[in-house]
């Protein structure tokens, strides 16, 4: 029972922890930048459909299965900022794609409990790319956080255009990302989508953990039922009754589906309408979280687990997914099978 109690405590720690990352002393500039990749180069992607990796993998104890062989949609999945740390080697604003303890990171974290929420949606794609430093979201420079970002926003997109010409042949696309993920997938969605012919072959995008507002595209709508496509998803996910330093307190024009009903509305959803969450070790628990939108946000009580009264995190940021990765997952493929029966 008290190792039970430890992993928990363990997991819930690990997916919302406060603590402060590395404070990078070098401006961008003075910073010396990696190489970046060719994308059709395998070792530049953290998951691809035609090999085995992370983004195949399912939860412990859960009958789920992988459905990317039979998919006929494709998930294009742009990690978080996994690079928070002090840098191990001199590319200290943008992460090196050749660095394989970074890389290592990226697929045992994001790929795992992230990404393969959409594996039985569609085959997933998912770019190693010169992710930005935390720092660029934090530092008081503004033109290091803008060039650090370009960086990799320019992979993300080289990654897109070597997709689209060489796997996508006219499949249906769901754009998925999180936290640094959301900022490129959002980037991405402007250029490629919103107005766009290809914006026909948008399934939904899924642009979690970063506050977007409504009106963020011109013509792609906030989700705001289950089954609807052509729509974004978006929330943020902090701990009942916390509204975080820079919320004003009042009505915004935040944009907040509460993943357990796929609404906007402000009603509460317990626990039992959440089919599964990944847990401390990337097991799956029922009932895991409930959920609530509120001015803009999402807030959610402790996860339903053993030793959830000992946590008193405030930021449930990490673990956006995490909570309501089942719902997630039955809900891509809903927005699939509903683009597919409209054509």
């Amino acid at each position: 029972m008290r190792a039970l109690l430890l992993l928990s405590i363990l997991f819930l720690s690990a997916c919302a922890s406060n603590q402060t990352p590395y404070v990078l002393t070098t401006r961008w500039k003075d910073a010396p930048q990696p190489s970046a990749m060719d994308y059709s180069d395998p070792a530049a992607w953290s998951a691809l459909p035609d090999r085995k990796d992370a983004a195949d993998l399912l939860p412990l104890k859960s009958t789920l299965k992988d459905g990317q062989a039979e998919a006929k949609a494709d998930v294009f999945f742009i990690h978080p900022t996994i690079f928070t740390y002090k840098p191990e080697n001199e590319y200290v604003w943008n992460a090196s794609m050749t660095d394989a303890a970074l890389n290592s990171r990226v697929d045992s974290s994001t790929i795992l409990n992230q990404a393969t929420a959409f594996n039985a949606a569609g085959r997933i794609f998912a770019p190693r790319y010169r992710q930005a430093h935390y720092q660029a979201f934090v530092t008081e420079f503004k033109e290091d956080k803008a060039a650090a970002l370009d960086v990799a926003y320019s992979d993300v997109k080289r990654a897109f255009e070597y997709y689209l010409a060489k796997e996508n042949k006219g499949r249906p696309i769901i754009i998925a990302g999180h936290s640094q993920g959301t900022v490129h997938a959002t980037r991405l969605i402007k250029e490629y989508f919103d107005g766009k012919e290809l914006g026909k072959q948008l399934v939904a995008a899924y642009i979690i953990g970063i506050a977007t507002p409504k009106n963020t595209f011109t013509t792609i709508p906030v989700c705001s039922s289950p089954n609807q496509t052509g729509c974004f998803v978006a929330y943020t996910t902090f701990l009942q009754g916390h509204l975080p330093p820079w919320h004003p307190g009042t009505v915004t024009e935040l944009a907040s589906v509460n993943p357990l009903t796929w609404s906007t509305d402000e009603n509460f959803a317990s626990k039992e309408k959440n089919i599964g969450g990944v847990s401390y070790g990337f097991k799956f628990v029922k009932e895991f979280a409930d959920a609530q939108n509120h001015l803009g946000i999402l807030w959610t009580n402790v996860p339903y687990v053993l030793g959830r009264s000992f946590v008193k995190l405030k930021n449930w940021h990490k673990a956006d997914i995490n909570l309501y990765y089942q719902n997630i997952r039955e809900n891509a493929v809903v927005r699939v099978n509903t683009f597919l029966s409209q054509k």
